[in-house]
């Protein structure tokens, strides 16, 4: 078993999971113009990767341990291949669901077989570790934003952009080829199938779900509609994407000094919020200030998602593969409501600030970008409430923690 190669291989299939996130974003914009649909619409199809991604992690989960997590790699590959042909050849609103409900399973299916098995490489490493693996997802939405910009700029449009996809996905398949995948912790520390679905039952564990989320939302909500919105607003919305993705990508390769300093409870409370006061900043600023604001925003949500797993595997090892997988899929699950959630608020903003007498369609130039930035930083804006709830929880966490220090 080659461990590092095994790490390597997880790491550039997270990188094609992580490019559709920017090439998606970016593509919202010409998917609305070119097949007449609305932000609202354009929500449910991108909400539809997250819940394609819940669906892959709640059955990929617990079959880690039946079927092997070699098998469940090879599913992630055949359907992020599918799903990439698919949205390039997509003709509707129907084919491009489809196309990105594949592949949001194969991005689900990734994590489930990803996470577990980078958790039992290194067991005594395990919140360091799912770090530097995550890493990667900041990083692939780096190079997905770039790309897009590079390509938009030389006048390729968007099926070029997410044809680029093909090249990592060629890549971390020939990585994992042959390679021998150890047995999940779970198995090999003999705890039963009965007592890991008992574990994930436990109310402290219940409580980091629904603290998962949110935490995942708050990530990733703002996340895709930031390329949208932050253009309209004067500024490069993929670039801006790419710059907080990259200060992300930064954070997660040094977690381990944090980690050491601050614990993950404290962790998960100082981002709770940093992203918190960027989001509310965002919504208030404009021109250079936006960089500011989103600076704050992408320091605070840099370790949730990977911190969030580290804390739950290292404090509960019993739940194993399926706790991961749970946690993951709640996570994407919450984001694939948040989508839409935010488009349609989007769409009552716009609405609610065009001139009397006046549609969408009747406006165009400086005035119709004005009112879809006011709309959309509003929109961002709303989301600052939820950092504000996990900020209560995490700090109440941290301090019962302080008190039991005790698994």
């Amino acid at each position: 078993m080659n461990a590092q190669r095994l790490f390597t291989a997880s790491c550039a299939a997270l990188i094609v999971t992580a490019m559709s996130f920017a090439l998606r974003g970016e593509a919202a914009g010409a998917w609305a113009a070119q097949f007449h649909l609305t932000h609202e619409q354009i929500g449910w199809i991108n909400g539809t990767a997250f819940w394609g991604f819940t669906l892959a992690m709640m059955f990929g989960g617990p079959l880690c341990d039946t079927l092997g997590l070699g098998r469940i790699v090879g599913l992630a590959w055949a359907g992020h291949l599918v799903g990439i042909l698919l949205t390039i050849f997509a003709w509707d609103y129907w084919s491009l669901y489809a196309g990105t409900l594949i592949f949001g399973i194969a991005n689900g299916s990734v994590e489930a077989a990803c996470n577990p098995l980078i958790a039992t490489l290194y067991p005594q490493d395990k919140t360091t570790r799912l770090n530097h693996f995550h890493v990667w997802f900041p990083g692939g939405i780096v190079i997905g934003g770039l790309l897009a910009f590079a390509f938009g700029r030389a006048g390729l449009g968007w099926q070029v952009q997410f044809a680029s996809m093909l090249v990592p996905l060629a890549i971390y398949g020939w990585a994992f080829r042959g390679q021998v995948f150890p047995r999940t912790e779970r198995v090999t520390s003999g705890v039963s199938t009965g007592a890991m679905f008992a574990a994930c039952l436990r109310p402290a564990f219940l409580l980091m779900v629904a603290c998962m989320l949110l935490t995942a939302a708050t990530e990733l909500g703002p996340g895709q509609w930031i390329p949208n919105i932050l253009t309209n607003a004067g500024v490069s919305g993929i670039l801006m994407l790419v710059w907080i993705t990259g200060l992300m990508a930064v954070g997660r390769q040094f977690a381990g000094v944090f980690v050491h300093r601050l614990s993950p409870p404290g962790m998960l409370l100082v981002s709770a919020i940093l992203s918190g006061l960027g989001l509310f900043a965002m919504s208030r600023a404009s021109g250079g200030m936006l960089f500011g604001a989103a600076t704050v925003f992408a320091l605070g949500v840099c370790f949730f998602w990977p911190t969030m797993l580290g804390f739950v595997s290292e404090n509960f090892p019993r739940t194993g593969a399926l706790g991961l997988a749970i946690m993951g899929g709640a996570g994407m699950l919450s984001v694939s409501f948040v989508l839409p959630v935010m488009g349609r608020v989007f769409d009552t903003g716009i609405a609610a600030r065009l001139p009397a007498g006046h549609t969408a369609e009747s406006l165009e130039g400086a005035q119709w970008m004005q009112i879809q930035a006011a709309a959309g930083l509003e929109t961002l804006g709303r989301v600052a409430v939820l950092p504000v709830v996990l900020a209560v929880v995490f700090a109440l966490l941290l301090v019962a923690r302080r008190k039991s220090p005790a698994k």
